[in-house]
């Protein structure tokens, strides 16, 4: 899924501002978060609340070494939302839950410094 995780890698291709505008991230809320030990790789299932425009979605995300379970909800995230959904083993996750590689190339999930509304979305 993911290109390189290594922060010297060269920019990818140029694309045009259009194609960045496809791309609806947002800001939402974990309401909630479960383990999902029949994942391949060890993952969470995340609840996200994006506000009322676009709901609950669910999101399988891969971020167990940084982040506690017990310490996700009432977080705030970003998420790609209008990815088509993808089946994760047993569970479809709706969005793309966004975070980059610390050192040891794990996922520290991506996230305003102060709150903001549900729903926002990155320009």
């Amino acid at each position: 899924m993911h290109l390189t995780h290594d922060p010297a890698a060269p920019a990818a291709d140029t694309i045009g501002f259009d194609d960045f505008l496809k791309v609806d991230i947002r800001i939402g809320t974990i309401v909630s978060a479960e383990p999902y030990p029949e994942a391949r790789k060890p993952a969470y299932k995340l609840l996200i609340d994006f506000g009322p425009t676009i709901g609950r979605k669910k999101s399988s995300a891969q971020i167990t070494e940084n982040h506690a379970l017990a310490d996700l909800p009432g977080r705030q995230v970003a998420a790609v939302v209008n990815f088509p959904p993808r089946q994760i083993g047993k569970f479809l996750s709706e969005v793309l839950t966004l975070g980059f590689a610390d050192r040891d190339g794990a996922v520290m999930l991506f996230a305003p410094d102060r709150p903001v509304p549900n729903g926002s979305r990155l320009f």
